[in-house]
């Protein structure tokens, strides 16, 4: 709630800002002091309120372009959410057989390196691949 109440306040600097950068810019563009420009768009009630409309239109063309990028943004994020989640879909489905591939011995080994946190060595990738070399032998030679 405290940035609601806040945000008008926001706008308004923003808006008072960009006004002063226009009449700065316009000042330097035609070679005027800052004062003369802005006695004259505080005269005159009409370019005040055509500057202000303007201001009003880029703030608008800046915040559906900003609105329109974030929208992208997340179309491209849901998308990545899909392809994670498929893929960890995936890697669960191969640890169950894994596991379930593996002996008592490689999980216990697994577990020991788990609980020291060294990583899987060579030695322990070979010992993964001893379940399918004996089914392998036992279901008759593949080659």
């Amino acid at each position: 709630m405290n940035a609601q109440c806040c945000r008008p306040v926001a706008m308004d600097l923003g808006v008072y800002q960009l006004r002063h950068f226009s009449i700065s810019f316009l000042s330097s563009l035609l070679g005027t002091d800052n004062s003369s420009l802005r006695l004259d768009s505080s005269s005159s009630g009409a370019s005040v309120v055509a500057i202000d409309n303007k201001i009003e239109q880029a703030m608008d063309l800046v915040k559906s372009h900003l609105m329109y990028a974030v929208r992208e943004e997340v179309e491209v994020l849901k998308e990545q959410i899909k392809e994670l989640i498929e893929k960890n879909s995936q890697l669960e489905q191969e640890n169950t057989l894994l596991k379930t591939l593996a002996s008592p011995e490689q999980l216990a080994q697994f577990q020991a390196q788990l609980q020291t946190g060294s990583p899987p060595s060579s030695q322990s990738q070979g010992t993964t691949q001893q379940p399918a070399q004996p089914a392998s032998q036992g279901s008759g030679s593949s080659a």
